[in-house]
């Protein structure tokens, strides 16, 4: 009777430490393009040839919209630097001949679809701005590690793809405190890192 009943106590806790969920993938297709993306909260230095009394440094505003002298209310937010840049260009055509326009993105957040989320049991649960070739180490370094508190490999990444949202396992505790670099998979733009609670 005692071994039975040990038997599923064994169970439910190994029952609750596993997620349910496929393991995240070692590798995943490159479906996003290299060129950066201004996003709300980033900063552009904007310079206009020959004119600096119209060059500055501005935020993009919540909104995804940028205001410079001339130029009021432009939408900033989903364009490449270069893209803008030509917008500007256009803008100020009507002020300026053939005006040149260069725009640096020089404080780095980028759209919201493109930073990775982590909360729950991170040491510093954040928004990351997506890097390419991003992996989980990468992300565990920047928020700091987990808390004593976690149940990392009880951590999941829930991910868009094609439309649809599917979350996966990753092991966090092997990768952090055992140095087991195969649960070390790549990252994706919009990922959202869920860490649990322990239960005990």
């Amino acid at each position: 009777m005692k071994q039975a009943f040990a038997g599923i106590i064994l169970a439910v806790m190994l029952g609750g430490c596993a997620t349910g969920h496929p393991p995240a993938p070692g590798k995943v297709a490159d479906s996003h393009s290299n060129d950066y993306v201004i996003g709300p909260g980033d900063n552009l230095n904007i310079v206009v040839w020959h004119n600096p009394e119209l060059s500055n440094t501005i935020p993009v505003r919540p909104d995804g919209k940028i205001s410079t002298p001339l130029v009021e209310d432009m939408v900033a937010a989903g364009k490449t630097p270069t893209q803008l840049a030509r917008n500007l260009e256009k803008a100020l055509t009507r002020y300026i001949q053939d005006p040149i326009v260069t725009v640096i993105v020089t404080g780095f957040n980028g759209p919201y679809d493109q930073q990775i989320r982590v909360i729950g049991q991170a040491a510093k649960p954040q928004a990351l701005q997506y890097r390419d070739d991003m992996t989980l180490m990468d992300v565990m370094i920047a928020v700091g590690g987990i808390t004593e508190f976690a149940a990392g490999n009880r951590a999941t990444i829930l991910r868009k793809a094609d439309g649809k949202e599917r979350q996966f396992s990753v092991r966090l505790d092997d990768l952090i405190k055992d140095g087991d670099m195969s649960a070390n998979v790549p990252m994706r733009p919009g990922d959202v890192l869920i860490i649990p609670e322990s239960y005990f």
